[in-house]
C-alpha cells in the first residue's frame, strides 16, 4: 500500500475529530461562540493584511460573488463585499451573526454549512471550520459543488494557540489531540480527485481576554469535562500575559496553509 495515495484520509480526519471531542465534550446546547465573538469581531486594519484575501486578490472582481461558509463575524464577509458583487454568509452561531457588520450587498444566512440551500456563487471561502467537522468529504464536496470558480480554504497548520491546549495536559496529564491541519486538508482534496494549490502563511496569533474571569470562563468552557477551577485559575493567572492596554493575552506564531483550488 502507498501510504499516500492509498490512505485514507477522510477516515484519519474523522478520528481526529472524534477523539478530541470525546476527550473533552463541549455542551451541544449552548452557544460557545457567542462569548468569543466580540474578539473575533471584523477589523479593516486586520483585513488589510489578512493572508487569505491576499491569496484570494487574483480572483477578485466587482462582478463576482461568493460564499463564506462558517463566517463567524464577518472577517471575511465584510471586505469580499466590498470587493464583490454579492456575498452569502453562512453561520450557525446566534452570537456571531450578531456582530457581523451590514452591508447592502451582504446576505446573512443562519444555518450550519451541511444544512445550508444557498444558491451556487463564483468563489466559495471556508476559514476555520473543519476543524470541528467530522464527515469532511461531504462537507468539501458541497464546498466545490456551490462555487462556480474557485475554493478557497483556511486552516491552522500548527496546534492551536490557545491557554485551554496546554491547560488541558496539566489537568489531565497527557497532551491532547490535535485537530486536523491544512495539510491533512491538502492531502485530503487530493484523494477527491482535485489538484489543489498550497500557500503556507505565517503570523502571530492571539487570544485576548478582557480579564482573568473572562479567560477561566472560556476554558471552563472548552474544558468542562476535566475542568478543575483550583489547578486551572492559577496557572491561567501564571500563563497569561498583561498587554498595554489593560487586557491579558496569550500569543504565539502560527503556520498556517491555504488550499485552493479550481472547480
Amino acid at each position: 500500500m502507498d501510504p499516500l495515495t492509498d490512505f485514507d484520509w477522510a477516515e484519519h480526519w474523522r478520528q481526529l475529530v472524534a477523539t478530541r471531542e470525546a476527550e473533552a465534550p463541549i455542551d451541544p446546547d449552548q452557544d460557545f461562540w457567542a462569548s468569543v465573538a466580540p474578539h473575533l469581531a471584523y477589523d479593516p486594519a486586520a483585513a488589510a493584511d489578512d493572508p487569505l484575501l491576499k491569496v484570494m486578490e487574483p480572483y477578485l472582481d466587482r462582478r463576482k460573488t461568493a460564499i463564506d461558509a462558517g463566517a463567524g463575524a464577518g472577517r471575511h464577509s465584510v471586505p469580499l463585499a466590498d470587493r464583490l458583487e454579492w456575498v452569502t454568509a453562512v453561520e450557525p452561531s446566534e452570537g456571531m451573526r450578531a456582530v457581523i457588520p451590514h452591508r447592502d450587498n451582504l446576505t446573512v444566512v443562519a444555518s450550519s454549512w451541511e444544512d445550508a440551500e444557498v444558491a451556487p456563487a463564483d468563489l466559495v471561502v471556508c476559514a476555520h471550520v473543519l476543524y470541528f467537522v467530522a464527515d469532511v468529504r461531504a462537507f468539501l464536496e458541497k464546498l466545490s459543488r456551490s462555487a462556480k470558480e474557485r475554493v478557497f480554504v483556511l486552516m491552522r497548520d500548527r496546534e492551536f494557540v490557545a491557554p485551554s491546549e496546554p491547560l488541558y495536559e496539566v489537568l489531565t496529564g497527557k497532551p491532547r489531540t490535535r485537530m486536523p491541519y491544512a495539510a491533512d486538508a491538502w492531502n485530503l482534496v487530493r484523494s477527491l480527485g482535485l489538484a489543489p494549490d498550497f500557500e503556507t502563511v505565517e503570523y502571530e496569533a492571539e487570544q485576548v481576554y478582557d480579564d482573568l474571569d473572562t479567560a477561566v470562563a472560556e476554558c471552563r468552557q472548552r474544558l468542562s469535562a476535566v475542568w478543575d477551577e483550583g489547578r486551572a485559575r492559577p496557572w491561567l493567572e501564571e500563563h497569561l500575559q498583561r498587554r498595554d492596554d489593560g487586557r491579558l493575552s496569550y500569543k504565539g506564531d502560527m503556520v498556517g496553509g491555504i488550499v485552493h483550488w479550481s472547480t
